[in-house]
């Protein structure tokens, strides 16, 4: 039997190649905390029908975002996720925190949204149309063949060849 040197290799590049892994971000699972976070010992300071928004940015800071008719519900964002194979990121947890104000600006009830409550959405894939040919690289070229003439470089619009 012939002595073949390709395994030995492959397993030497393999045990040579395991610590450089976590560099490229596939061995490391590394869990980053993302957008607003609130505590929940501040969640506990708040109370319904008391605090206005001033008391409540105040207390927690700019919401991450409202409501969008209104300025009734301000919403805090915060979550974690996790980094996967290729460094694409999965959420593995995630927390809204919704406060309702009423009209005059006095904070009504604090609700608290957990992942599994979450509604999924799935985005609308249209393409909005915009005016103008869809036309390719190449018929670009092919289509502006003939449009130019030899020596028109110099000349002005609508100026014959030739003509001073």
């Amino acid at each position: 039997m012939a002595y073949r040197p390709l395994p030995a290799l492959l397993l030497a590049g393999g045990i040579l190649a395991g610590p450089l892994l976590p560099g490229c971000g596939i061995a490391d699972a590394t869990k980053d905390p993302r957008g607003h976070r609130v505590d929940a010992e501040l969640l506990s300071e708040l109370v319904p029908g008391v605090q206005t928004r001033a008391d409540v940015r105040a207390l927690l800071g700019s919401p991450s975002s409202t409501a969008v008719f209104g300025d009734e519900t301000w919403y805090y964002i915060g979550g974690v996720t996790q980094n996967r194979i290729g460094r694409t990121e999965k959420l593995i947890e995630q927390e809204v925190v919704a406060i309702h104000f009423d009209r005059s600006g006095v904070m009504q009830r604090v609700e608290v949204i957990e992942k599994g409550n979450a509604q999924e959405i799935d985005p609308v894939a249209r393409i909005t149309p915009t005016p103008g040919n869809d036309v390719s690289f190449l018929g670009l070229i092919i289509g502006n063949i003939g449009r130019f003439t030899p020596g028109g470089a110099g000349r002005m619009p609508g100026q014959a060849p030739g003509s001073p």
